[in-house]
Order: C-alpha cells, then structure tokens, then sequence
C-alpha cells in the first residue's frame, strides 16, 4: 500500500556564482528553493529530477508540519510505493528561478535596488532552466540523474537536459509536452499575458511598489488557461448545461455552473500567484525550441541525446496532443535512441498528467522499476 513521505521540509541553496541567461542578461547572484524525498545512495546513482509545470513548484509530494492539507502537486505519482518511488529514488523538486515560491524571482528583493525586481528581472527560458538545474545537482553532489521527469512545460525541460547534458542523465520521461508550441498555444499565451499587461494594477510590472496585485489580469489569464486544460468531455461531465440557480436569470452575473467553477479557479489562482512570473513561464513556453537554429531539423536536435526515453501522451489532450508527442519519438527513433511510447486514453485533457490514471500510473511504475534496477546494479 502507499503512503505519503509525510512531513517535509523546504530547503534553500544560494549560489554566488553570476548566471548567463540566454537573452545576454546575467544574475549575479540568485536562490533556488527545493525539497528533496527519499535516500540517496552510496553509488550517487538513485537520484531523480522533478521539473515542474507552469503553476508548479518545489513542493512535489508529501505535506507541511500542522497542515495535512498542504499535499504537494504530484503527491499521488511520488512517494513510498508509488510509480516514483522513495524507498527506492532520492528524488528532487524545486521551484524554477524566476518563480513565486521562494525560489529568486520578479518579487525577490533586488540588492543593488534594494526594491523588488518586477520588470527588470530577466526573461527566463528552458535553456536558462536546466543550466540552473545542474548547478543544484552539484550542490546536492549528483553527476548524474537516474531520470529527469517533467510533464507540459516541465517535459520540456527535461527534454533539454538531455541535449544539455547528455552525460548527466540516463532516462528522460517527457509526458504530455511538445517539442515546441503550435501558433494556436502561443496565441493563448499571448491573450493571457494581455490579460495581464493591460490590468491597471500591473503598473509595468512594478505594482509591488504600488500595494496593488493584478488580481483582474491574473484571474482572466488563469481562466483562459484552465479552459485550455480540460476536455470537452470532461467539462461536459462535470457541468454540462447546469444552472446555479436552476433557472435563467437574463443577466451577466454567473448563471452555469461552469462559469462558477472558472471564476473560482481564477480567483484562487490570482491569491497566490505572482503576475511576473505567469507572464515569464508563458514566455520560456512560446521560445522553447530545440530545433530553431538547426531549420527546423528535429532529427538533428535530438541527435546529441544519450538517455532512454519514455514519451506519455494522453488522447484528449488538445493542447499537447499526442501527435506532438509522436514528433519526438520519430525524432529519437531517427537517431536510433532507445524510447518507449504511452498513449493513455483518458477524458481529463491536458490535466490527465495530473490525474491518478491505473493504465498511466502502470507505465510509469514498470519504467521506474527498470530504472530502479539499474541504479542498484
């Protein structure tokens, strides 16, 4: 039976050494914020990375003392017993720089300013991710990762790793991503950042200084993006039609159900979560592409991967439909990789990584016994 690795801790390692950003800006000195699960072993062999999503973080699994409700995001996927498992994996999450939950971001306090960076913190992409990823793995004294892990926008980054660092991990599972956005995902990112930049409160990215929160602009980005997230199956399931009240009320104020649940999500959201940083996380999504400098090649991007590969899509996945993710697998299969594919067949949509699936959580759980196997030997 399963369990969750219980009470946990956040950890923060500080680096003094300046960062490059792909754009030509450089931090000179930056904080990422992280937790850890499980034991690593003597050989160093035994360690997994958890890249996170848009709205994720470090706080993967398990939950915080005095709050049993604080459960991390992929609780369900990791923990003792579970397809990532702990009594077997060292495994590690953190929150990305440039992120809202501890990590250094556009609300961290600049010291030559001594004022929150807002607008001036640098735009942030996957590159910039993973070369910050690998600093961490030094200080927690692993080479090389047993897998990297990452579904959407955290697949992407764990496709980078291993063009990044082929020698530094030995098996990617990049779930429900793409090896680059369609115009149709860029256009929605460009809409939700609008929503956000056109907010009065958002004063340039600099509204810390104001008292104020974009809390408009959040909310309708959130929204836009939830939409984007589910199926039409699933939203049909859950709401259909249904009225809060049971009737028509001729007016604009909230009448279906869907609505109700929309306006709710984007308010929790907008709680929570630093405007700066969607508007940095939705950007780092629309640039990722590892095939733009070499015409659009992807077989050639993918050549300088050494790692196994697991590929996992989900059926009604508009957003990172599974035809993305075949893309990747004919690019490795090109370059004679080892990769295996999942197709799962689920309703929930994009969310499906999320969601606590047998067929799913079956794939996942006898790759990472292979892997496990492999860190032992």
């Amino acid at each position: 039976m399963s369990i969750s690795v219980g009470i946990v801790t956040a950890q923060r390692a500080v680096f003094d050494k300046p960062l490059s950003f792909r754009s030509g800006a450089v931090l000179p000195r930056y904080e990422l914020v992280y937790e850890t699960y499980g034991t690593l072993n003597a050989e160093r062999s035994n360690a997994i990375l958890i890249c996170h999503a848009l709205s994720g973080n470090h706080h993967v699994a398990g939950y915080y003392a005095g709050d049993e409700k604080s459960l991390g995001w992929w609780d369900n996927m990791v923990g003792p017993g579970k397809p990532i498992d702990t009594n077997k994996f060292f495994v590690v999450g953190l929150n990305n720089l440039g992120g809202c939950h501890g990590s250094t971001g556009p609300s961290s306090i600049d010291p030559q300013t001594g004022k929150p960076y807002g607008a001036s913190f640098p735009v942030v992409t996957v590159e910039d991710w993973v070369e910050s990823q690998a600093r961490l793995a030094d200080h927690l004294g692993v080479y090389r990762f047993a897998a990297v892990v990452g579904g959407s926008l955290g697949g992407m980054q764990a496709m980078q790793w291993a063009l990044a660092y082929p020698d530094r991990v030995r098996h990617v599972l990049a779930i429900a991503t793409a090896p680059h956005l369609t115009a149709q995902n860029i256009a929605f990112n460009d809409v939700a950042r609008n929503a956000i930049l056109t907010d009065p409160d958002f004063h340039n990215g600099d509204f810390y200084q104001h008292g104020v929160v974009p809390t408009r602009g959040l909310r309708l980005a959130r929204m836009l993006g939830h939409i984007t997230y589910l199926s039409d199956d699933a939203m049909a399931d859950k709401f259909g039609r249904e009225l809060r009240t049971g009737k028509l009320n001729f007016s604009y104020d909230i009448e279906f159900q869907i609505e109700s649940y929309l306006r709710y999500q984007g308010d929790k959201f907008a709680a929570y979560f630093d405007a700066n940083t969607y508007l940095l996380m939705t950007k780092a999504l629309d640039y990722f592409d590892p095939a733009r400098e070499l015409d659009g090649d992807l077989n050639h991007a993918f050549a300088a991967a050494k790692a196994k590969f697991l590929v996992v899509s989900f059926t009604t996945d508009w957003r990172f439909s599974p035809e993305r993710s075949r893309e990747i697998v004919h690019a490795l299969l090109h370059n004679k990789r080892d990769v295996s594919y999942a197709e799962i067949t689920s309703q929930h949509g994009h969310d499906s990584f999320l969601m606590q699936d047998e067929q799913y959580f079956a794939v996942m759980r006898n790759y990472l016994d292979n892997v496990a196997w492999e860190s032992a030997a």
